[in-house]
């Protein structure tokens, strides 16, 4: 709850801390009036309140590379609300994780078609860790299947019988 906090402003960045404990460094802007907004800094609130991504004024202006909006769309097209939240969370990645190694797992999850949050992160843990990926899919069953029967000739040919009846 309420609790004194002290404030240190350096060169380059201002440090918030409690007790003995650092809170939060942000860069410095020596800009009058100007806000600086480190976005990941914010996103697990946005994740808690989830209606607010696209409105939330620290992703404002956020130049992410465009798998994520990609991500983000199919995320949504199967997961609606879910998929938005899944997002957030691959988002929140940022916070242990380079931008570029989350950037090369996104790339391979839509390669893979893989869409999910788990999915990005075991690739992710995979390529920090220099191991392949082993994606189990019974884990989304949202996933259309797609079964594959052997075909016989006869299905064909049953297929011509039927066009040269409908052709007389």
């Amino acid at each position: 709850g309420h609790q004194d906090v002290w404030v240190r402003g350096y060169v380059d960045q201002v440090v918030i801390g409690c007790r003995g404990e650092i809170i939060a460094c942000h860069p410095r802007c020596w800009e009058r009036e100007d806000v600086v907004f480190d976005p990941v800094h914010y996103l697990p609130l946005i994740e808690q309140k989830i209606n607010s991504l696209d409105q939330a004024a620290p992703l404002q202006g956020w130049d992410l590379p465009d798998e994520f909006a990609t991500l983000r769309r199919l995320m949504e097209g199967r997961m609606a609300k879910h998929g938005r939240r899944e997002y957030v969370q691959v988002l929140r990645l940022l916070e242990s994780f380079d931008l570029a190694d989350l950037h090369a797992a996104v790339k391979q999850a839509i390669q893979l078609g893989a869409i999910g949050f788990d999915a990005v992160k075991h690739l992710i843990l995979c390529r920090v860790e220099r191991r392949p990926p082993r994606l189990d899919l019974a884990i989304y069953p949202y996933l259309p299947r797609a079964t594959v029967e052997k075909t016989s000739a006869k299905a064909y040919m049953r297929l011509l019988s039927n066009d040269a009846g409908e052709a007389a």
